[in-house]
């Protein structure tokens, strides 16, 4: 048996398969493709992705409520622009275009889209011209999010303008028979403040979506699901430390109970402390058949001399699976492998849509299994967003220590190890990386903050202890605030936390003797440093 590659995004999910109320984004590879989706969802609405070039005839076998063209950073009047089934205009189910996704359905309708005059960048004031359903009970004006070099230059007589801004005559429109509308800016992100309203009004005028979907109930179908694709047959879960993974597990424990079997490969690269509370956890709370493998030494010989990102993720990945094939076949009747893949994970790998949405970065449990490997893949979290997932875990009856643990890469400290990764130096990050963490509990800052990490840069600095001249690491420390992981603020943490945090550093961790703080936000940055 071999393994399966990622889903085809065109099938609906196992967790969708029971939805009455779906709602379809087709992706043409925009940054806030996911951001849609969890503001559907918001409105209790599930939601999920599928290929920009899905046909018709299968949308129409899925029966969505609703489709939402996604933006995206191609023209539509470019040759190899991503485009869609233009069958889709003609199903009778409403569609939403949003920026690229406006332009496409209006090209595609009779109208023409050009290079706009003036770029618009932003935000930007928007007259509202027609109050009828999409802006309902949304102000006469209102500021919205611009991001676009082109815009609708001609509508066919089938359009009608909705809003306007000073430089986008065109900023909504809907067709006059057809239940389809266009907004040219982004009601899905924070800086357009009446961009939920718009979006509830979409699902529940147009769509005719009640908003009856709650995270219990993929919850209920997944263990549903699990218990049928399972059968009788053994799942083999990957641990790793972090909050995804502790959730599969207590899933499938609910689920399918003792034939679950959980592998720990304590590769020596995880957080200070994360082994003992998992091996405590998943033996004394859950009872699972957990097997732990010690795999320092041979991460450490994979990893000896490497210093390109990428790579670093290749190997890690290659060992943990080399590790954790060894210890399952020692597993009598592991046929499934489950790992806690989410959206973000999908999304940045270049995985969700097979599409134009380009890869940010490898993650080692999204895609480059070997065709190899005697397992079916399970991925029950991959289409949850972080918060869906800390919400799940709780209702599963995870504690919270493990719940709110703030997110870790799947390679671990060895991505937040810049350069060479050795074990001097990983001890080094370890325990700084603790004082970051143990100050943030300190200060009641654990659960606003949404991810807080230290980084080991491979640079050294010219420092004074007593008298005497220091030439040492540099340790970075990264804080973000987001609600989606897709995009991130960073912390405006207190000075007074932030000289602690140094301080305890400096003087606790040899080999350290300067701290500094990234105030990058992602993007342009990402939040992880590889």
């Amino acid at each position: 048996m071999t393994s399966q590659s990622a889903p085809d995004q065109t099938k609906p999910s196992a967790s969708s398969s029971h939805q009455s109320e779906r709602v379809l984004v087709l992706d043409f590879g925009s940054q806030y493709a996911q951001l849609i989706a969890r503001r559907v969802r918001e409105q209790h609405v599930y939601c999920e992705i599928v290929r920009h070039d899905i046909s018709a005839e299968r949308i129409r076998e899925l029966a969505p409520r609703g489709i939402i063209l996604s933006g995206g950073p191609s023209s539509v009047y470019d040759t190899a622009a991503p485009k869609c089934d233009p069958g889709i205009f003609r199903l009778g189910i409403p569609v939403l275009g949003i920026c690229y996704g406006m332009q496409l359905a209006c090209e595609a309708l009779g109208g023409t889209v050009g290079r706009a005059e003036a770029r618009e960048y932003g935000r930007a004031a928007c007259e509202i011209l027609d109050h009828d359903l999409l802006f309902a009970e949304v102000p006469d004006r209102t500021e919205v999010w611009m991001s676009h070099g082109d815009q609708v230059d001609g509508l066919s007589g089938e359009f009608v303008p909705l809003a306007r801004t000073a430089t986008c005559p065109m900023a909504a429109v809907r067709h006059r028979s057809l239940p389809i509308f266009g907004l040219q800016f982004h009601p899905e992100v924070t800086h357009t403040p009446a961009g939920g309203v718009i979006l509830a009004n979409f699902l529940r005028s147009a769509c005719g979506c009640t908003g009856t979907w709650r995270l219990d109930d993929f919850a209920t179908a997944m263990i549903e699901d699990l218990r049928r694709r399972v059968g009788s047959d053994r799942v083999i879960c990957g641990l790793s430390g972090g909050v995804d993974s502790a959730v599969v597990a207590a899933l499938l424990s609910r689920a399918i109970g003792d034939q679950l079997s959980c592998i720990l490969v304590d590769n020596g690269l995880l957080r200070k402390g994360e082994a003992a509370a998992v091996i405590e956890e998943f033996t004394d709370h859950f009872r699972t058949d957990l097997h732990v493998v010690p795999a320092e030494t041979q991460f450490l010989d994979v990893l000896a001399g490497v210093t390109d990102p990428q790579e670093k993720r290749r190997r890690i990945g290659k060992a943990f699976i080399d590790c954790f094939s060894a210890e399952a076949a020692r597993i009598t009747g592991g046929k499934f492998l489950a790992q806690g893949t989410l959206y973000p994970d999908v999304i940045e790998s270049g995985a969700a849509a097979d599409g134009p949405a380009a890869t940010i970065k490898l993650h080692h449990n999204v895609g480059g299994l070997p065709d190899d490997l005697q397992f079916e893949l399970i991925e029950p979290l991959r289409d949850l967003f972080k918060d869906e997932v800390r919400q799940l875990g709780l209702q599963l009856g995870l504690p919270e220590r493990i719940v709110w643990r703030h997110p870790f890469p799947g390679p671990g400290l060895a991505v937040r190890c810049l350069g060479e990764v050795t074990k001097p130096r990983l001890d080094t990050l370890r325990e700084a990386d603790a004082i970051v963490l143990e100050e943030l509990e300190r200060a009641g800052l654990m659960r606003k903050v949404s991810q807080a990490f230290a980084v080991l840069l491979p640079v050294q600095s010219v420092g004074v202890m007593g008298d005497a001249r220091t030439y040492d690491d540099v340790l970075a420390v990264r804080a973000v605030e987001t609600e989606d992981f897709m995009t991130a603020d960073w912390s405006h943490l207190p000075y007074d936390l932030l000289a602690r945090i140094s301080t305890r550093v400096i003087n606790e961790v040899r080999g350290v003797n300067r701290v500094v703080y990234d105030i990058s936000s992602k993007p342009p940055a990402t939040i992880e440093w590889e």
